[in-house]
């Protein structure tokens, strides 16, 4: 039944909607991808927006919660009121962003089977592919998808192969890793000041939370470029964009809470 809905609703019009923008740009899978990738993106705007700036938000306040939790180390009711409070009066709600958290992961699965469906070569694709297709999208029978996109082969990884040397990762493998990165480091702007406080404390579970979010701030990254040592270049461009998306998207919201710390600073002088 899970699996019904899971296609019906999820897996079955992404797919679709990947075919139909195939079919509408040039039978070029590269640029569909693309444009899908940015229209779900768009999409989700409106419920990673809220997320995004309240995740900031929490960010900027590690330092406070760090003294509360240095003020009530012994009491942990009395610090989760504190917290409680602290969240209230600065506006934020800790379990706002569960749910848009969630359904971005659903999607990005979804995303996933499509695309790698979708990148894989031959006819008998195409024949699996349209089972899943709606009658107007269904590809023609016994055809090909064009798996060209620039110098990529979308089946197969993005690697540079060296004569006499290993092969290195691509162009866009490159690009996946370091948005991957950007995006995370934007996400992370205080780690530098819990470093500081944890050398000021000096306690083991300082340490150790700021060696944890220094070790996020690679890891993923590391694994985007490991993968794309396996993944097929389809994929790894679908990751490329969606992390890009995160970036730019990341940026504005610094920018607007940037200009409104600087907003409330000129009020609060006059």
């Amino acid at each position: 039944m899970l699996t019904q809905i899971w296609t019906v609703l999820l897996y079955q019009p992404i797919l679709n909607a990947l075919i139909l923008l195939y079919q509408l740009l040039f039978s070029n899978l590269g640029l569909a991808i693309i444009a899908l990738t940015a229209l779900i993106r768009l999409i989700l705007i409106p419920l990673t927006n809220p997320q995004l700036k309240s995740a900031q938000k929490m960010q900027e306040l590690a330092p406070e919660l760090d003294k509360l939790k240095k003020k009530y180390k012994d009491d942990k009711q009395k610090l989760m009121q504190a917290q409680m409070e602290l969240y209230k009066t600065h506006g934020i709600n800790p379990t706002s962003g569960c749910l848009p958290q969630i359904l971005q992961f659903v999607i990005l699965i979804s995303l996933y089977q499509a695309f790698n469906l979708v990148v894989r070569s031959g006819a008998e694709v195409v024949d699996k592919i349209n089972q899943s297709l709606y009658p107007f999208v269904q590809l023609p029978a016994g055809s090909a998808l064009n798996l060209k996109f620039l110098y990529l082969n979308l089946s197969q990884p993005d690697l540079i192969h060296i004569p006499n040397f290993v092969a290195i990762p691509g162009l866009f493998v490159i690009l996946a890793t370091v948005f991957q990165f950007l995006s995370s480091k934007l996400m992370m702007p205080v780690v530098k000041e819990e470093a500081k406080e944890a050398k000021g404390t000096k306690t083991e579970t300082d340490d150790m939370a700021v060696a944890m979010q220094k070790q996020m701030l690679y890891l993923f990254p590391l694994m985007t470029l490991v993968f794309g040592y396996t993944m097929p270049s389809g994929v790894i461009l679908y990751w490329f964009i969606f992390s890009l998306f995160a970036f730019i998207q990341q940026v504005i919201i610094n920018n607007q809470n940037k200009k409104g710390k600087v907003l409330s600073c000129e009020q609060r002088s006059n």
